[in-house]
């Protein structure tokens, strides 16, 4: 894929963040902090037993969203079984963007963690994030779709069409929302963010839906799998927006532990994952809606290989500070 000068600054800078800038290289790396003795692509426990951590309260986040109070009260239930299976208390830490997860992890504030399917290459790169499950439906199958919407009466009917308009992206390290549209956008219709239309970040998902719906943005990039959940919950409604482009299939958000975690603690906080009863749960209302009914196992190396492969594409990397 050919890139512009523009197009690699409009990356390098909106990937930076508190911790991580971008480089344009062949391939992303652990961070020194870390080694991979076994080449699984995510740091090991390591060896010296003084680094691990156990602590009397582990703190669990999920993927930044609109309203982080409502996941709060989705994620109770779970978060009481795994304070049984643990033996811990396990508290919620609701945050406000991508960053600041990242950031509260890298800093040793944050254990448990779901970071979104763009996310995870920095959290594992960058803050030693050790993925191991992600929702998947009852008979195995995962992942949600990309999709290009716009607000009906907009006059954008096509893809093509958002030459010289607008269009949100949600956050630097979303795939979804930022790294599978731009390296889209470029590769099959020419169209370069920041040159060819201009560009905003509204944060989350929600916030794009909503921004289009409220014509607040012309079009935006999302994930369906957050839309869906909305049309369940009645926050939107179906005609609200028109559906511009759908993608191929991406893993969805990815669920894991920092890699300096007690292992027999990290074994604990997987058992609670993979024994979590899904029926009748709060977990099971919300997320059904995206067609998810339980913790399946991946790997890093394997299951997110199509997103390391559109970092490559989009000639990103990370290092890490």
């Amino acid at each position: 894929m050919t890139t512009t000068p523009l197009y690699r600054n409009l990356l390098a800078s909106a990937i930076t963040g508190i911790f991580v800038t971008a480089s344009l290289t062949a391939s992303a790396n652990l961070s020194p902090r870390f080694s991979d003795t076994d080449s699984d692509l995510v740091a090991d426990t390591p060896v010296d037993e003084s680094q691990w951590v156990d602590p009397n309260t582990l703190v669990f986040s999920y993927t930044p969203v609109e309203d982080p109070a409502v996941y709060a009260e989705v994620w109770s239930g779970f978060l009481k079984h795994m304070e049984e299976v643990t033996g811990k208390q396990v508290k919620f830490f609701p945050v406000q963007s991508n960053a600041a997860q990242l950031e509260a992890m890298r800093a040793g504030r944050l254990h448990v963690a779901g970071f979104n399917t763009g996310s995870n290459p920095l959290a594992v790169n960058c803050a030693g994030f050790v993925p191991f499950t992600m929702m998947a439906s009852e008979d195995g199958s995962f992942g949600y779709e990309m999709e290009i919407i716009t607000y009906p009466g907009s006059g954008i009917e096509s893809v093509a069409d958002l030459a010289s308009r607008s269009m949100a992206f949600t956050s630097s390290t979303s795939n979804s929302g930022f790294k599978a549209p731009s390296a889209l956008l470029v590769s099959e219709f020419g169209l370069v963010p920041g040159e060819d239309f201009e560009t905003a970040f509204s944060g989350s998902h929600d916030n794009s839906i909503l921004g289009v719906i409220n014509k607040d943005y012309e079009a935006a990039a999302i994930a369906n799998s957050v839309s869906n959940r909305m049309l369940a919950r009645d926050v939107i409604n179906e005609g609200d927006y028109e559906i511009l482009y759908t993608s191929q299939t991406f893993p969805t958000t990815g669920y894991g532990h920092v890699y300096n975690l007690h292992p027999e603690l990290a074994e604990k906080v997987k058992d609670a994952f993979f024994s979590y009863e899904w029926e009748g749960s709060a977990l099971q209302a919300e997320f059904a809606n995206s067609g998810e009914s339980q913790f399946i196992p991946i790997t890093f190396e394997k299951h997110w290989a199509v997103i390391r492969t559109i970092d490559e594409a989009n000639d990103v990397t990370y290092t890490c500070d």
